[in-house]
């Protein structure tokens, strides 16, 4: 009979203990605002810096002149171009107030590519445009992340 001591066997790789645990700090609050789980709190949190950046640059594509209070200039003032779409200078147009933007408030942010996507309802006609922005996050690491925000053109 073979006696064997159960301080010498261990524990397998794959128990809850090895597990890597992910950050249990919140960051920032995610947007669009909603309920938290019961990890978050009342409201879904970011718990990842890349999501943070993520979102607060989102916001900052999505915000315009004036409505943000107390920074009157903060954001990139897309929406006044919303039905500019058809006319040549709405790409140029989008990079500069998006670069603007980017080199005022969020300046550690390098924008790589930018492409407008537009989406056409039934009957034809331009009823939005997706913008769709990789950029990188080099003090952070981040390479190549896309954020997407939509513009729509038709009321």
């Amino acid at each position: 009979m073979t006696v064997i001591d159960f301080k010498s066997v261990g524990d397998r790789a794959s128990s809850e203990k090895f597990a890597k645990k992910e950050n249990s700090i919140p960051i920032g609050i995610k947007t669009p605002l909603r309920l938290g789980n019961q990890n978050d709190g009342i409201f879904a949190m970011n718990f990842n810096v890349a999501d943070q950046v993520d979102d607060n640059f989102r916001n900052l594509l999505l915000t315009n002149h004036g409505e943000r209070l107390g920074h009157y200039d903060f954001g990139a003032n897309l929406r006044e171009l919303a039905m500019e779409y058809a006319f040549d200078t709405f790409d140029s147009e989008a990079i500069t107030r998006i670069r603007s933007a980017i080199n005022k408030f969020m300046p550690f942010i390098s924008p790589r590519t930018f492409e407008a996507i537009p989406l056409t309802g039934a009957n034809g006609v331009i009823e939005r445009v997706d913008i769709v922005i990789t950029y990188d996050v080099p003090r952070l690491g981040i390479v190549e992340r896309k954020t997407r925000v939509s513009i729509f053109t038709r009321g």
